[in-house]
């Protein structure tokens, strides 16, 4: 199953509908300015009283928007937990029963897909493409070999010690600076993976392939925090990873 989590600034009722058309899920989160009718009932409520408060859920079978030309039939989820400021409102062609809106914690990981297709990794702000055409041939190459780089940083990784940070003296020096993670990454499975590649290359061992280990799909979404902290300077591992 696959589903396509965007942010509230790319909803669109026909980018909705292309999503269903290529048969997957989309997973769009919307504005709380917009009106919606359960399915069954005859007058449109605000969106925004769904959830109207912190700790609460809803989800049905909806007709989003009011306006004719705007109007979705979908399921529409609903969820406002502590440490976020405002509800979660996610319009999905899934089945209420078949749907859960912690799923749409995982659009964040797109951040760190930023990051390895940019700087951290495929130099993609280098090439300064405008052609499409050309541009589309360099995304395919850059999306296959991402998918080689994570499969083989992240079998290296699940197959990794598992830390003995709790065996330690309650005063050492390694639990204050842990990450505290239940297993501490300091590399990325990305760079991970091209370590591995590229020092299998070197010593003459040929190319190396690995495979995913699939993980359960979230059922919360991420802590949640309101106000900004100060960031603690990172560790010389972490900004090489």
């Amino acid at each position: 199953m696959v589903i396509v989590l965007s942010d509230r600034g790319l909803y669109a009722p026909w980018l909705f509908h292309h999503i269903v058309s290529l048969g997957w899920h989309p997973f769009m989160r919307i504005n709380k300015q917009g009106h919606f009718r359960p399915l069954g009932e005859t007058l449109f409520r605000g969106l925004s009283t769904t959830v109207p408060e912190v700790n609460g859920a809803w989800c049905g079978e909806v007709e989003c928007f009011s306006g004719p030309k705007s109007r979705l039939s979908c399921t529409l989820l609903a969820l406002w937990e502590e440490g976020y400021e405002e509800v979660w409102l996610v319009v999905t062609d899934l089945a209420p029963d078949e749907a859960r809106v912690a799923w749409y914690g995982m659009r964040s990981w797109i951040e760190g897909g930023f990051k390895d297709t940019k700087r951290g990794g495929w130099q993609w702000h280098q090439t300064k493409m405008v052609d499409p055409a050309r541009a589309e041939r360099r995304w395919l190459a850059i999306a296959v070999a991402t998918l080689w780089v994570l499969s083989v940083g992240g079998e290296a990784d699940a197959t990794l010690p598992v830390s003995g940070l709790e065996a330690l003296p309650t005063t050492h020096i390694a639990r204050r600076t842990a990450t505290k993670r239940s297993h501490p990454r300091m590399l990325s499975c990305f760079a991970r993976g091209i370590l591995i590649i590229v020092g299998s290359l070197i010593c003459g061992n040929g190319l190396v392939v690995g495979r995913f280990f699939p993980e359960p799909w979230p059922s919360s979404p991420p802590v949640g925090k309101k106000s900004t902290t100060k960031k603690r300077a990172a560790h010389p591992a972490q900004q090489a990873a």
